[in-house]
């Protein structure tokens, strides 16, 4: 029976890339035409391949719809939370979670810091999107015509002398977060509060949340939480293996 799964679900990577016949299959899997075409019968009456005209096969449409189905059914939130909370409980430090929504970038999840000294942000509020290295990480991944139009219509409210001052401004500190993959806000929303952010990506590569290490200078300095980057990174790699089903449950969250 694994067998029988096995060589099943070996058809539809095959297929993914491209329609192919009866022959092609069967040769693809090793296997006669007749145990090949019981498959491929078995599959269609499923939706997950369709037969065409020509009597070649390809992936059907409910293969497409069960995959956003899926997608859509995700949280990235419910996935995050173990890894956040872990990675508060080893740095001490608040830990947030955002995403991009309607043009806004919104805190979904915290973790609070061990230490007397703890941020004000709220879960649901809107991040300081010019300044907020998550929200450098996830305006960063938006198609270049998209981010040229948002930071053409932002204001630029100069909370520090470090803040982001406009939009030529904006777009160039963009560019440099998209090719290094990570983002800091270093003084530019409080002067006293130093942030380091990764991205957590999808199956397809596009950032679907970031993720982010937050801590005021007078617990650590702004080098000695930058040296806490590459933690930051592991995690967020953790949290995008998860949410994109290529690591099981139980590994990135024990």
């Amino acid at each position: 029976m694994s067998q029988t799964v096995d060589r099943a679900l070996s058809i539809l990577p095959l297929l993914a890339r491209g329609p192919a016949d009866l022959g092609q299959v069967a040769d693809a899997l090793g296997v006669h035409k007749s145990t090949a075409l019981r498959l491929l019968r078995t599959l269609h009456e499923h939706g997950l391949v369709y037969r065409q005209e020509d009597q070649r096969y390809r992936l059907g449409a409910r293969l497409f719809a069960l995959a956003q189905e899926a997608v859509e059914n995700l949280d990235i939130r419910e996935i995050a939370h173990p890894h956040l909370v872990r990675l508060g409980e080893e740095t001490g430090h608040t830990v947030h979670l955002a995403v991009y929504e309607e043009g806004e970038v919104l805190y979904i999840d915290k973790v609070d810091s061990r230490y007397p000294v703890r941020m004000y942000s709220r879960i649901g509020k809107p991040v300081a999107i010019t300044v907020a290295a998550v929200a450098k990480l996830l305006l960063a991944d938006l198609p270049e015509p998209e981010r040229r139009a948002l930071a053409a219509k932002l204001d630029y409210p100069m909370y520090t002398p470090r803040s982001i001052p406009n939009a030529a401004a904006f777009l160039q500190e963009l560019a440099t977060v998209r090719e290094q993959g990570w983002a800091t806000d270093l003084g530019g929303h409080e002067e006293s509060i130093n942030c380091v952010a990764a991205p957590i990506r999808g199956a397809d590569g596009r950032v679907v949340a970031a993720m982010s290490v937050s801590a005021p200078n007078v617990v650590v300095t702004a080098d000695e939480l930058l040296a806490l980057l590459p933690l930051v990174r592991r995690t967020a790699d953790a949290i995008s293996r998860e949410y994109s089903g290529t690591t099981p449950p139980k590994e990135a969250t024990a």
